[in-house]
Formats: C-alpha cells, sequence, structure tokens
C-alpha cells in the first residue's frame, strides 16, 4: 500500500454531467442539451456508441411489441432514423418505414442493423449541433461529495488528473461506476457473461457481413436445454476488473482468428475488416433503486412512467418504465440510464439494448437539467416535457 497526496484542479462547471457515452448517454447529453443545459459528456473510447459501435454489437433491436404497436418513441426513435440515414444498414424494416404494415406476429418488427462507424460520427455531429461538449478519452475515477450530492467529477484522460463542478450527474457507465465512487447501493450480474467475439468481415461469396460469436446468454431461470448457448469459452466473465477483462479481450481475438482461419478454407478472399475496440460484456452492475422493475409486470400502469419498451426476445409484452428504477435517494443528485437501471435480474436482459437505453438516457437527461434532487422532482412536469418531447408514457395511449 501506498500513501497518496492529490490536489486536484477544478477545471470547468456544468449544470449536467454525463458519464459514459453509449446509446443511454448519448440520449441523455442530448435531452439535456436541448433542455437549455451546460452539459458535458465523457467517454472513454474515442468514439460514442459503447457496445452498440466499438463493441460491433450492431443490432437496434426493435422499437415495437412484435404485434403491431410501437412502443418506443422519442430520442430512441430518432436516434434509430440517425442510424439508417445513409442507407448502410441491413434487413431494412420497410414494414415500418415506408409502408403502413404489414406489422403481425409473422412480419419484421420494427428493428435494424446499422453501421458502427457511421453511426458513432453521425451521433458526434448530433451531439455538438445540440452544444454538448464531449471530452473523448476520459474516464471518472472518482467524486467529491457534500451533503449527499456529488459536487465535483474527478477525471484522468491525457491531459491529467481534473474535476469538474456539477449540479446532476448522469451514470451511463453501464457499470454504475459513479455510483459505486459515490457510495450508492448497487447489485453485481451473478451469473456473468459468456465470451462473445463478433467482427466483420468481407469475402467475394459473402460480401460485407457481422459475424457473431458468442451471441449472448439467457438468464438461468429463462433456459431449457434447447435453448442453451454453445459457448466459445466455458469461463464466465464480470466484467468488473482490469485484469479479466484483458483476459477476455485476448481469448475473444483469438475466437475471431480461428473462426477466419476456419470460414477461410471456403472462402480464400475473406478477412476480418473490423473487430471490437471495447469487450463485448453485456451485464456487469446495476442500481438497487427506489423500485425494481420486474419481467412479470408486463402491460402494468405506473403512474410515473417516464415510457415504454418492449421485450426485444418475445412479441407481445410492453413495459412502462417507472422513473423510480432511475434513481437512489441516497445520493441526491446521481441518476441512471442505460443497462444499470433498477430492474431485476431476468429483467436486465430485456432492459439492457439499444431502444431501453436510449428510453432511459432521455428521461434522466430531462431529469437532470430540472433538479438536482431527484426523489424531490415534479413527475407530472418531468412527464410534459418528455411528451412535449414525443414520448408516449403509457400502453393505453397506443391503441
Amino acid at each position: 500500500m501506498i500513501t497518496e497526496t492529490i490536489q486536484t484542479k477544478v477545471l470547468d462547471t456544468y449544470d449536467v454531467a454525463v458519464c459514459g457515452g453509449g446509446f443511454g448517454g448519448i440520449a441523455a447529453a442530448l435531452a439535456a442539451a436541448r433542455q437549455g443545459k451546460r452539459t458535458v459528456l465523457f467517454e472513454r473510447q474515442y468514439m460514442l456508441g459503447g457496445l452498440g459501435t466499438a463493441g460491433l454489437v450492431t443490432i437496434y433491436l426493435p422499437l415495437c411489441d412484435g404485434i403491431g404497436h410501437q412502443v418506443s418513441f422519442g430520442i430512441a426513435e430518432e436516434l434509430f432514423r440517425l442510424s439508417i440515414l445513409h442507407g448502410a444498414e441491413a434487413d431494412y424494416p420497410k414494414n415500418w418505414l415506408d409502408t403502413d404494415g404489414p406489422r403481425g406476429e409473422a412480419d419484421p418488427r420494427f428493428e435494424v442493423q446499422y453501421n458502427p462507424q457511421l453511426f458513432a460520427i453521425l451521433a458526434e455531429k448530433l451531439l455538438m449541433d445540440a452544444g454538448v461538449d464531449i471530452l473523448y478519452g476520459t474516464y471518472v475515477v472518482g467524486v467529491n461529495m457534500q451533503d449527499s450530492k456529488i459536487e465535483h467529477l474527478v477525471t484522468e484522460n491525457k491531459s491529467g488528473r481534473r474535476a469538474y463542478r456539477v449540479t446532476s450527474v448522469v451514470d451511463a457507465t453501464g457499470d454504475c461506476d459513479i455510483a459505486v465512487f459515490a457510495g450508492a447501493p448497487t447489485e453485481n450480474f451473478t451469473q456473468g457473461n459468456i465470451l462473445a467475439a463478433w467482427y466483420y468481415s468481407s469475402g467475394r461469396s459473402s460480401g460485407y457481413e457481422l459475424n457473431m460469436l458468442g451471441f449472448c446468454d439467457a438468464p438461468e431461470e429463462e433456459k431449457t436445454e434447447a435453448e442453451r448457448v454453445e459457448s466459445l469459452s466455458e469461463r464466465r466473465f464480470f466484467g468488473l476488473d482490469g485484469k479479466e477483462l484483458s483476459e477476455m479481450t485476448v481469448l475473444s481475438h483469438q475466437s475471431t482468428y480461428h473462426d477466419f482461419l476456419n470460414r477461410r478454407q471456403e472462402d480464400a478472399s475473406i478477412f476480418p475488416v473490423t473487430i471490437a475496440t471495447t469487450p463485448q460484456i453485456r451485464m456487469t452492475r446495476k442500481i438497487v433503486g427506489e423500485y425494481t422493475l420486474s419481467d412479470k409486470e408486463m402491460h402494468t400502469r405506473f403512474e410515473d412512467s417516464i415510457g415504454m419498451v418492449s421485450n426485444w426476445k418475445c412479441r407481445g409484452p410492453i413495459y412502462e418504465v417507472p422513473f423510480r428504477t432511475l434513481y437512489n435517494a441516497s445520493v441526491k443528485n446521481l441518476i441512471y440510464a442505460g443497462r444499470c437501471t433498477s430492474v431485476t435480474e431476468t429483467m436486465w436482459d430485456i432492459m439492457r439494448v439499444i431502444p431501453c437505453c436510449a428510453v432511459t438516457g432521455e428521461a434522466a437527461g430531462i431529469a437532470a437539467a430540472m433538479t438536482d434532487d431527484f426523489a424531490s422532482l415534479d413527475i407530472m412536469e418531468l412527464q410534459k416535457r418528455l411528451t412535449a418531447c414525443g414520448v408516449v408514457l403509457h400502453e393505453t395511449d397506443i391503441f
């Protein structure tokens, strides 16, 4: 052990600080800036989109319930349309975007596979145009607390260690990192993640395609023998240890290389063109919020709903998302967006995907622009602002 004495320069002041530039963070920063607040986004990568770009998990899962109803709106739909702006997508959902149906149980859902590089550039432009300050290559490494509020965020990047005074904070890290620094209660993913090695390749016969090695794993309580995933490795990864993440990355690269060699036996023209630059971890740590949403609460009305999401794994279910799942009152000015909101472990697998991250991100961003004490927020005013942004709050409003 060593003892450190560090004096950190306070570099700037922001109304809203968003930590993490995945889809939840993009939505939060955009929403806060559009409310007229001075907003900064800290992102450790040098591109936006998180697992959905740097991680090559480039499937914008459904905005619909699978039986004909769009359920996610607002920035969730805006980012979907941004992802297909230049026609670089696969499986374009014509029945949703070009025509009025058909949209039944046998028809394509409102989802798409998009180009990660284009999306990252377009999302960056969207945020810059809205006035968001983006700091790439930047980790939040600590907080300074005062009266149960985060007063400063401490960061590190190429410039060294710097602090920023903040009014409210959105934790969109995907791992609840800010919650841990601030002492808010969290829970870890107990099952662990399987090894994944998604990569893009190009070949004469196959063209440009996404190779999904190590797809994703179902929660233990949902598994049947028929649904068990063939794993690239028997090892499970929990995503909260630097050494483990490095080892996972090496194994992922090895899996990509072996797959390339196998595929090249059939087509000598095949080469990898893009590999993931961030570990393909789905779930790690989540907040224990003022309410915990369960997968059993489909079609349940919540008076504090901030929007709706569907179940990407099956058709029919619709979930209203309570505002109480986005914060814990122990840290007054900290709110959560993306894959680390307060849900049961089975619901986590539903909520971790892009549309859900964008829905929670927009609500968190607007809330952060409104207050530095989320437990006392005027929910009706938040809902009024969300509705003005095109968000539909309740299932009864879409029929």
